[in-house]
């Protein structure tokens, strides 16, 4: 099902007097921090520490290269199988961040989300997210997502199991079921696809991330550890996105008439 917000036009749609890609919206697998840290004799949570650093400067850089909503990909319903020693530390990272860098971000106008499930997290991390979504809930300049004990196969299970509770409440039929009452269910709900996934670290893979929002997006993989990512790979990565042509299936009035 081709996209209906319009993000075919987004890959050439530029900004008024300017040369920069407007409104994209770019999704990150934040992935290498371990082998940041082993590269250089250091424990694996400094490696989570600089990578928290690399999402501030990423954030803080977006804009500039015309993107307004980022997602990055923080903790998967997979990662609970690490040893508790680290998942503790990248539970403790989350608070940081938020911790750290809200009064930053309600100021500056970023809206908050976190995706995935809550059931299973700790109390005080519970509460920073709700406080993050709380103080940042009527922000409109730039959207950030964090998904964290998110998983795209959970998402889709959590969404099915939304419509089937709706269908046995009487509030829906089966039949209704289509692709955009399907969408209304992720928690994704309300907010457009992924112009681009970017995954880190040479890994060529979306390891369960986005996986019915990735449909049509552009998929750049970049050689470059998370702790050392920053604006300039993220411009990269959308300088790789605007030199493709993207047809959702279709082909171009070019394509027709060459084939004519």
């Amino acid at each position: 099902m081709p996209p209906k917000d319009g993000a075919s036009d987004r890959a050439g749609a530029l900004e008024a007097g300017g040369d920069k890609p407007a409104g994209l919206h770019v999704a990150i697998i934040m992935d290498g921090n371990g082998r940041w840290a082993k590269r250089r004799g250091l424990p694996r949570t400094l490696g989570h520490r600089e990578g928290v650093k690399a999402l501030i400067r990423t954030v803080e850089g977006a804009p500039d290269v015309g993107v307004t909503t980022l997602t990055v990909f923080g903790f998967s319903t997979e990662n609970w199988r690490r040893p508790m020693a680290e998942v503790s530390e990248l539970m403790n990272l989350l608070k940081a961040y938020v911790e750290t860098d809200l009064a930053r971000l309600e100021r500056e106008g970023v809206k908050v989300t976190i995706l995935g499930r809550r059931t299973g997290l700790r109390r005080d991390v519970l509460e920073v997210i709700e406080r993050a979504e709380r103080r940042t809930a009527h922000n409109e300049r730039f959207r950030l997502q964090v998904a964290f004990n998110y998983g795209g196969q959970a998402d889709l299970v959590d969404a099915a199991r939304k419509f089937a509770q709706a269908v046995a409440r009487g509030e829906a039929r089966p039949e209704d079921l289509d692709e955009t009452l399907f969408e209304s269910h992720l928690s994704t709900a309300g907010v457009p696809a992924p112009d681009v996934i970017v995954r880190t670290s040479g890994e060529r893979r979306i390891s369960n991330f986005l996986l019915w929002e990735c449909a049509y997006a552009e998929l750049v993989f970049q050689d470059v550890y998370w702790p050392d990512y920053g604006p300039d790979h993220l411009a990269a990565a959308v300088g790789e996105f605007r030199s493709r042509e993207r047809r959702y299936g279709g082909v171009t009035p070019d394509d027709v008439l060459a084939a004519g």
